[in-house]
């Protein structure tokens, strides 16, 4: 072989292979198209999609469970058909139920132990002030919305039958409710707190009364035939205090709250109990986005299940579409007009980009019907999408999702007034202001669970001297209600988190540089003892 030879490259030679693999693949890319630009509009899109995959599959489950569930509807699924297909969902429900209380004690805890106390007091009394505002705003454009529209009619009552047994269970004296609030701040077993709450029940008498009704003349009368008619009425004579099941939040916020406060101030002497619940924080949010990964399907789920379990779709829209549709109205005009705008008043920044960042919560809290089981979605949300400070999250979000009830608190306006017209009643300016107060009152003590709001309504529906007995016209259409003004309790929350760190922006920056300070203090004092005396 010559040198020529030699030098020139073999068939084997890893060179020649690579540069030929390189060539055909050049030759293969040309052929399909692979080494083309793509377009910046398309590379934007493309990356837009992949950071918000799970944002885009939520919103395909939701379309998808509508059209899934009004076509099944046609082949009249069995009730353990349906029950079957709500399976998944109900996982998922049960699933952020289960992170409920370690997300509210963890971040409650750890984002006041950052805060000093007058900072902590400062943010508080303005998120308090935003929710009790809104909350009393949202009744305001429901009284005003049931008024105008007026949905009910006496003969709409006539077309439902009216399950009253279910709503003997929820009767409450609006005093006696107050005082369960009050209670439940303050509960007697913090260990009990996570799964019972405090509820006031009573003791019935029966009360029979003799009517002796006459038959002819009506003159008693030889002529006339008595006949002997007994009614029974059930009267409440004692009330007493038991234990319901369901997370006691308000007691669980209250000691956080304290706990943190106290911490805060021991913040030298206790460094690691700090940083414990802070780490603890990080782990249940990591558990949260694995938990989302499985949202899209459990929504699916859920959705297309309770449009299998509306009973009679004709006559629900006969009996109670007004009355969808003044909710809905409401809900539209609160959550799309209303919060948006009290927002950029606070802030002077764009709304709608601020609620595309919580959009994954609103699809979460629109498949769940839960503020509770929705609140580890906000908490990605505005942390991750729209770059809220933790320490304002992790202090207003628990609170919010307890106290910041404005979708509830439309709706049991509405429904009270809505009730008030289907007895023929008009209700006096007195009446209307005391539906107000109590629908506040009651939605501030509604438990942050599916269908709470209609319990709660039996409150307001007794202030009112409304028949309690009536709300069971509501039950058919409220799983969907119950779905749209979660979905607003939850955007509320969200907008006053963005507003509460907006004007608490100087304050946590003030806070930073104190740290700094402190640090940077910490590592001069260390130098200067490792200096070695002369």
């Amino acid at each position: 072989m010559t040198e020529l030879e030699l030098n020139m490259p073999q068939p084997d030679d890893p060179m020649l292979i690579q540069s030929e693999s390189k060539a055909n693949g050049d030759a293969v890319g040309t052929m399909f198209g692979k080494n083309r630009k793509i377009p910046p509009g398309a590379q934007s899109c493309l990356n837009w999609s992949k950071k918000n995959l799970l944002l885009l599959m939520t919103i395909a489950a939701v379309a998808l469970a509508l059209l899934l569930g009004f076509t099944i509807r046609l082949v009249e699924p069995s009730a353990k058909a349906v029950k079957l297909i709500k399976f998944p969902g109900d996982l998922l429900i049960r699933a952020l139920k289960m992170l409920i209380i370690p997300l509210v004690v963890s971040s409650l805890i750890s984002g006041i132990a950052k805060l000093n106390p007058r900072s902590c007091g400062k943010m508080g009394g303005k998120a308090l002030l935003y929710y009790f505002s809104t909350t009393l705003i949202a009744i305001i454009i429901g009284i005003v919305l049931v008024v105008a529209i007026h949905p009910g009619k006496p003969s709409l009552k006539e077309l439902s039958g009216i399950p009253e047994e279910d709503v003997d269970k929820g009767r409450i004296n609006t005093l006696d409710a107050f005082l369960d609030l009050i209670r439940n701040l303050f509960p007697d077993n913090l260990v009990a707190a996570c799964f019972r709450q405090t509820k006031t029940k009573y003791k019935y008498r029966i009360i029979e009364e003799v009517v002796e009704v006459y038959n002819g003349t009506g003159n008693n009368t030889q002529n006339d035939s008595a006949v002997i008619v007994t009614t029974e009425t059930k009267e409440p004579y004692d009330s007493y205090q038991t234990n319901i099941e369901g997370i006691n939040v308000l007691g669980l916020i209250c000691f956080c709250i304290g706990f943190g406060i106290v911490l805060s101030r021991l913040n030298e002497k206790a460094p690691l109990l700090i940083q414990f619940f802070g780490e603890l924080s990080e782990i249940v949010m990591a558990l949260v986005n694995l938990i989302m990964w499985y949202s899209p399907v459990g929504i699916l789920f859920l959705i297309m299940g309770n449009i299998l379990a509306i009973p009679d779709l004709a006559k629900v829209a006969q009996t109670l579409g007004m009355y969808m549709l003044t909710v809905c109205a409401g809900l539209i005009l609160h959550g799309g007009i209303v919060l948006p705008l009290i927002y950029f008043i606070a802030t002077r920044k764009n709304p709608f980009l601020f609620m595309k960042g919580v959009l994954q919560a609103w699809l979460t809290a629109l498949g769940t019907a839960s503020s509770s089981a929705t609140l580890p979605v906000t908490f990605r949300c505005l942390e991750e999408n729209n770059h809220i400070d933790k320490r304002v999250t992790r202090f207003v979000l628990p609170v919010g999702a307890t106290v910041n009830m404005d979708g509830t608190a439309l709706y049991e306006a509405v429904g009270a007034i809505f009730i008030a017209q289907l007895n023929g009643r008009d209700l006096a300016f007195g009446e209307i202001l005391t539906i107000s107060l109590t629908a506040t009152l009651a939605s501030v003590g509604a438990a942050s669970i599916p269908s709470a709001g209609l319990v709660t309504m039996v409150m307001v529906l007794i202030a009112a001297n409304l028949p309690p007995e009536d709300i069971g016209i509501l039950f058919t259409v409220d799983w969907l209600l119950d779905r749209f003004r979660t979905s607003i309790n939850v955007l509320g929350d969200a907008f006053g988190a963005g507003i509460v760190y907006h004007l608490s922006r100087e304050d946590l920056a003030r806070e930073d540089e104190e740290i700094a300070k402190e640090q940077l203090y910490e590592v001069a004092v260390h130098d200067d003892s490792e200096v070695p005396k002369s």
